[in-house]
C-alpha cells in the first residue's frame, strides 16, 4: 500500500531592507519559520549577497538565499526625472517578480512574501503575483504605533503647546521623547519620508508582524 503523498512544504520569501540592522532580524525570523517546518528563503540584493555578514548568516543556518537586483538594467542610471529611490524600486519590483515566477516553476512554489515595512513596493509585487503579502516591521511596536498615528493624521505635526503627547496604547509622552524627526519636524526629511511610507499600503497586507517586548507593549 502506497503511503499518502506529503503536501508541498509551504514556502515564504523574506525580503529585508538591505542594511544589517534589518537583515539580521529577518534572518532570525526565517530560521524560526524553518524550525516550524516551513521553507523560508531570505532575498537580498546582488551587491549585498557578497557581504560577509549575509553569507555567514546563511552558512550557520538551514536557509537558502536568493538574490534580486535593485537596478532595472541598461546603464543602471535613473531615467529622466526618476529619483534614485524610484529607480531602485523599479529594479527591485521587476526582479522580485521574476524570482517568484522562477520559484513557482520549482518544487517549492512561493506561498507568501514577507517584506520589510520600509519596502512597501514588495506588497504590490506579491499581490500582482497572487501571493500572500506580509508586512514585517523590525522596529519596536510602540515606535511604529507613533509613526502610524502621524501618517494617518491622528497625531498632528508640528506639535503645538508644551503639554504631553497622547498616543493610544502608550503612556503620556513628553514631546522630546518622540523620535527626533517628529519632535523637530523637518530635521531629518529623508528619515521622515521613509518611515511614513511604511504605512502607504499596509491596509492591503494579509498579515502585519511586529517586533515587540510583549510584557512592555501588551496594550499597544
Amino acid at each position: 500500500m502506497e503511503s499518502p503523498q506529503k503536501p508541498p512544504q509551504a514556502h515564504a520569501l523574506l525580503l529585508p531592507l538591505p542594511v544589517q540592522g534589518h537583515i539580521s532580524p529577518m534572518f532570525q525570523f526565517a530560521k524560526r519559520l524553518v524550525s516550524k517546518g516551513l521553507k523560508a528563503t531570505p532575498v537580498t540584493t546582488l551587491h549585498l549577497s557578497e557581504s560577509v555578514h549575509t553569507n555567514s548568516a546563511a552558512a550557520s543556518s538551514s536557509v537558502d538565499i536568493e538574490t534580486i537586483s535593485d537596478c532595472p538594467g541598461g546603464d543602471g542610471q535613473p531615467q529622466g526625472e526618476e529619483s534614485s529611490e524610484a529607480h531602485r524600486t523599479r529594479g527591485g519590483s521587476r526582479t522580485l517578480a521574476e524570482l517568484i515566477r522562477e520559484l513557482d516553476r520549482s518544487t517549492h512554489p512561493v506561498v507568501a512574501v514577507i517584506y520589510d515595512g520600509f519596502m512597501p513596493w514588495a506588497l504590490d509585487v506579491a499581490k500582482r503575483c497572487k501571493k500572500l503579502g506580509v508586512a514585517f516591521f523590525t522596529q519596536t511596536c510602540a515606535v511604529n504605533n507613533i509613526y502610524y498615528h502621524v501618517q494617518r493624521g491622528l497625531l498632528e505635526l508640528p506639535l503645538s503647546g508644551g503639554g504631553s503627547v497622547e498616543v493610544p496604547g502608550l503612556p503620556p509622552l513628553e514631546p522630546s521623547e518622540l523620535p527626533s524627526f517628529l519632535y523637530k519636524l523637518g530635521s531629518y526629511p529623508g528619515s521622515y519620508d521613509l518611515v511614513m511610507k511604511q504605512f502607504s499600503n499596509v491596509g492591503d497586507a494579509d498579515l502585519v508582524l511586529f517586533n515587540n517586548f510583549y510584557e512592555l507593549e501588551e496594550e499597544v
